[in-house]
């Protein structure tokens, strides 16, 4: 058995490199995987702290997420093409279409 604290040593290591992703990336790709990182990070948490405590809500919350992640990536990605389409890049920062 993995101690508790190991697992929570990765999770949090997960989450700070999708911050760290976030705050760097400039590419919309990079920022929806980043986000798809500090998801993961929270269902783990979850799921170590249901399976510690004996909860089984912890383990239907990491489902929620994962169902939140599918949905996040699909419509992200559904944006990221309809840009790419409209403006010729996917570059975060050199877009301005929602101004004036």
């Amino acid at each position: 058995m993995i101690p508790l604290r190991y697992v929570l040593l990765l999770s949090e290591a997960l989450f700070c490199a999708g911050v760290y992703g976030m705050l760097t990336r400039r590419n919309a790709i990079g920022l929806l995987l980043a986000i798809e990182l500090m998801l993961n990070a929270a269902a783990l948490n979850f799921v170590v702290f249901s399976r510690a405590y004996g909860h089984v809500q912890g383990q239907a919350f990491a489902l929620f997420i994962i169902a939140l992640a599918a949905c996040e990536a699909v419509v992200g990605l559904a944006i990221i093409l309809r840009l790419s389409r409209t403006a010729n890049t996917i570059n975060a920062d050199s877009v301005n279409l929602l101004k004036g």
